[in-house]
This record gives structure tokens, sequence and C-alpha cells, in this order.
């Protein structure tokens, strides 16, 4: 089934979790699961209804092995390190946002000279963290699980200071991307996946600026007053 047909998906239309402006139309259904399409921010989610339990997540992501010590896990969260480390003033201080079991991201930016706070409402769940100002906040493979990627991008918005970064790592779906055969809707915990649009809309909508220094990151500033 190509892109776009959407035999057998279950209900017509859901609102879209992002920009709740518009209610996306039936996309795709793909190995029993019913996804919708935003005409608005372009964003592509799984019917709220067949999204993973809590307890059947959480348990996904303990299969994860992921840790500092794991060269090729560095190499590919370097993709995003790497440009927004570049880009941070001397003395940044941040909250790498969906730490995950194995805090990884965190330890290489403050390699880099930069401290870092872990939150992930899983395994290092403090609030508190979530009331404060930053420098930057990064989220590397994290966006794609949002529930409500609207409050989240709404979240970090308050949290960034002025001229602060938004950093987030996670497959875009190009245009020549075809959705039944992609990997990513693989994961069950993946919810909502975003196009380049759905980036621009973002950017737009809170007044950022946004920078794509590698296909699957995208880097966003605050304008500064």
């Amino acid at each position: 089934m190509a892109e776009g047909e959407t035999h057998g998906v279950e209900g017509s239309a859901d609102l879209c979790p992002l920009c709740c402006l518009t209610t996306a139309s039936a996309f795709v259904r793909v190995r029993g699961r019913d996804y919708f399409s935003c005409d608005t921010c372009g964003l592509v989610h799984l019917a709220r209804t067949q999204r993973l339990s809590p307890e059947r997540e959480v348990a996904h992501y303990h299969t994860h092995q992921n840790s500092p010590d794991d060269h090729r896990y560095r190499a590919f969260l370097s993709q995003l390190a790497a440009p927004l480390s570049a880009r941070l003033p001397l003395g940044a201080v941040g909250l790498d946002f969906g730490s995950g079991p194995g805090p990884t991201l965190s330890v290489m930016l403050a390699e880099h000279g930069f401290h870092t706070q872990n939150y992930d409402p899983f395994f290092s769940p403090d609030s508190l963290l979530l009331e404060r100002a930053y420098d930057f906040v990064s989220c590397s493979e994290t966006v794609e699980h949002f529930f409500n990627p609207g409050d989240e991008f709404r979240r970090f918005n308050r949290m960034l200071r002025p001229g602060g970064w938004l950093g987030i790592m996670t497959a875009v779906l190009r245009a020549d991307e075809d959705f039944t055969t992609w990997h990513y809707p693989r994961d069950p915990t993946h919810v909502v996946f975003y196009r380049p649009q759905s980036l621009e809309w973002i950017a737009g909508r809170y007044g950022w600026t946004l920078e794509r220094p590698h296909v699957n990151v995208a880097l966003f500033q605050q304008r500064a007053p």
C-alpha cells in the first residue's frame, strides 16, 4: 500500500495533537495500527485508542541497552550533540528531556563544558526540573513518543531563556518515504511522526528560528528580546 492510501483505517478523523487546530484525516493502516495526517502542520499520529499503556511503554524502554560507554551510541548522539554544542555560549546550562534509562547525551554535553540535568517521566521524574529556565533543552529520540506534542512544545517554549536553544533528533518523514515500509513506526512506542513542514510549523508557532544541520536533527532558537 502506498503512502496516502487509507484502506481499513478505523475512523475518518482525529484531532491533531500538535497544532490542535485541525481534525487530521485518516492516512493509512499499517500492521493493524491506524494513522492520521494533519493538513495544517503535517504531523502523522497514531490513533489515540491504540497507544500502549504506561506499563507496556516503560517495559519496552527497559529493553534499550544505551550507555555512555557505547561508542556507537555516542557516535549516533553526536549528530545532535556536536551542532548543538557549537552554538551554545560558554557556561550554558541545560536539560536533557527524555534521558531514558541510560543517560548519555547529558554526559556528552557535560564533556563539552555544559552542565546538563536529566529529566525523564519514567526514569528521572523530577518535575521540579520542568519549572526552571535553561539556556538549552536537548531532546534526542523522544519527541516521537509524545502523546500530546503541542503541550510539550509549549512547555519547551516556557523553559527556554531568551536566545536559548532546543535541539531535537527524530527520524523525519520525507516526501519520498513510504510510510508502510518505513522502519520508524515499527517501534510500538513511536506515536507521532514529523514531516519537514511540521518542524517549520513549530518554529513559526513560537517565533523560533530553525536550522537543520542533519536530516534528522532540528535546532530551534528562542528569539532574544
